[in-house]
């Protein structure tokens, strides 16, 4: 890997590069965007995240731009029309968990204030950067993804394993597995001052 200046997993897709670029491993503290990120992640179970990020847009447009409110009220019809979407992956259990979600999410927002202040206490409110050689050394979950998905799951979410959690948790910025030679890696550590 000598030489390399951008961790090679994008490969030549321009939409997997410009996310690589500029979203994953960028601590994250916007609870829409945190929804949305749970959204996609969980969709992504069982499949690539090339896959969820070029339908990306047709899951922003069908579930209301992520709106919480919104999905957390959708009833038999609003299903309907999700599982009759072409542009979004139709998996039943999937649909009914990204609604539960909403549900769910709305609840730690109360108890909580944000999403936010309850999903970084994970980490200790701040990023975790592993100092990655190697993609080979990447992990599929840590301690912290264990506690979250076991935390998420007492509070009713539904596809919140720990292999979720932990992809959540990259995208979220609350790792850094940007490999140490990665010209995008300076710019995504930064830790939670609040």
């Amino acid at each position: 890997m000598s030489g390399l200046t951008t961790c090679p997993w994008p490969s030549t897709d321009p939409l997997m590069i410009r996310y690589h670029d500029e979203e994953w491993g960028v601590p994250l503290h916007d609870d829409l965007k945190l929804f949305e990120f749970l959204v996609l992640d969980a969709f992504q179970a069982g499949l690539n995240w090339k896959t969820i990020l070029h339908k990306r847009e047709n899951f922003r447009k069908a579930f209301h731009g992520f709106d919480l409110l919104k999905i957390s009220g959708y009833d038999e019809s609003d299903f309907e029309r999700l599982m009759s979407d072409a542009g979004i992956i139709r998996n039943k259990a999937k649909i009914n968990g990204t609604i539960r979600n909403a549900r769910c999410f709305l609840e730690v927002q109360k108890e909580f204030g944000t999403f936010d202040k309850y999903i970084w206490q994970f980490t200790g409110g701040k990023t975790i950067d592993h100092n990655l050689t190697t993609l080979d050394a990447m992990r599929s979950s840590s301690p912290e993804s264990d506690a979250m998905s076991k935390d998420l799951k007492s509070r009713g979410f539904k596809f919140v394993g720990t292999t979720i959690c932990y992809a959540f948790m990259q995208a979220a910025g609350m790792v850094n597995d940007h490999l140490t030679c990665c010209r995008h890696r300076k710019s995504k550590i930064v830790n939670r001052k609040s």
